[in-house]
């Protein structure tokens, strides 16, 4: 069990890109129980705009310069997936908590490797899936545990986005992203799947690539992609549940102001949920004869108790993403682990690469999770 922090929380983030923008910042912004006190970045214009934007004292284009700062309680990890590795090894060789975004490694054997040498540590680790936190995941894993949906019997998800085909840059190559829509989107979808029915037992998948991404926004001729813009698979849940997914960055007319269309259900023996990620605090229900309707989430699933950040305005499916920096704050100063932790990490990741297993081979894979 990690030890309770002391307040404030300092923290430092490698990688100042999207992401870092879009979720980690604000969060921190809004959580009077922790600073950012220190940028990594090797973009040394992204970096100077950044530090300036945000306020950071200390800059460095060194990654394990940031993580052997005696100033910095814990890291983030947002940086290209070929580089999660080796710099939370730093981290938790320094004794700081580290949360990382996902994939955890470029294969589930890194994944493994990261867990271990945090356990090892003693520091808190954390996995950034962020939809875990969305209002209507939240309430949905609620009516399961109660048994308000019946047996759970069929788990069904759907990620389709419309994005352009040019070059995603090192998203695009195995060497720096091991594999594309599988690790970068439908795994989010494997975790918040076994987080709400328990671990799968044996998977079959394929992936396939239709954009060749040989050119970048601008124009410019690059190397073609190597990596899947579209992933499906069956599964079976250890419970006895089924389940589908489906994920494409190629599908025209979903572009839903930037979010797709995202749609996750529980089919049990007593009714149906849904949730949708552009209405997170509306999730869809039904009954046997009837058809779904939308409900609002009750308030008490719309954030954690003590979290300062809204629960409405312009972008809900925005908002809900601010929880999971709180969520690895309260962990560092409650001395718990955080969830989902590097264990779920781990665990998305072997089912992610059984699928690729799956594809080669043309089989069924057993898994031991």
């Amino acid at each position: 069990m990690p030890k309770p922090s002391s307040v404030p929380v300092r923290v430092g983030i490698v990688g100042a890109g999207a992401v870092t923008g879009y979720h980690h910042v604000p969060a921190l912004r809004l959580d009077p129980r922790a600073e950012l006190v220190a940028l990594c970045d090797t973009n040394q214009e992204l970096l100077a705009r950044r530090a300036s934007q945000w306020d950071v004292p200390w800059t460095t284009t060194d990654p394990e310069q940031l993580c052997h700062r005696e100033d910095v309680d814990a890291v983030v990890v947002a940086t290209p997936n070929h580089t999660h590795c080796p710099i939370t090894l730093a981290a938790v060789e320094s004794g700081k908590h580290v949360m990382c975004e996902k994939p955890l490694g470029l294969s589930a054997q890194q994944a493994q490797q990261m867990l271990q040498a945090a356990q090892a540590a003693g520091v808190v680790h954390m996995t950034a899936f962020t939809y875990r936190f969305a209002p209507s995941m939240k309430y949905l894993l609620h009516l399961l545990r109660t048994g308000s949906l019946g047996q759970p019997r069929h788990f069904r998800s759907q990620r389709f986005l419309d994005w352009p085909e040019t070059s995603w840059g090192w998203r695009q190559y195995r060497a720096t992203a091991g594999a594309g829509d599988l690790y970068d989107m439908t795994i989010h979808r494997l975790d918040f799947a076994m987080g709400l029915l328990g671990p799968l037992a044996r998977v079959c998948g394929a992936v396939a690539r239709f954009a060749p991404r040989d050119t970048t926004p601008e124009g410019t001729p690059c190397p073609p992609s190597e990596v899947d813009d579209w992933s499906a698979l069956l599964g079976i849940f250890r419970s006895g549940a089924t389940g589908v997914w489906e994920g494409t960055t190629l599908a025209k007319g979903y572009h839903l102001r930037g979010f797709g269309h995202e749609w996750a259900e529980v089919n049990g023996s007593e009714a149906t949920a849904v949730y949708r990620l552009h209405e997170p605090n509306v999730i869809l229900l039904g009954r046997h004869g009837e058809d779904l309707q939308p409900r609002s989430v009750p308030v008490e699933f719309l954030k954690p108790q003590d979290s300062p950040r809204p629960t409405e305005g312009d972008d809900p499916a925005t908002l809900f993403r601010y929880d999971l920096m709180w969520e690895f704050v309260s962990a560092i100063v409650q001395g718990r682990d955080a969830v989902p932790s590097f264990a779920d990490g781990y665990r998305a990741q072997q089912v992610a690469d059984a699928v690729l297993e799956s594809f080669q081979q043309g089989r069924w894979v057993e898994l031991e999770l």
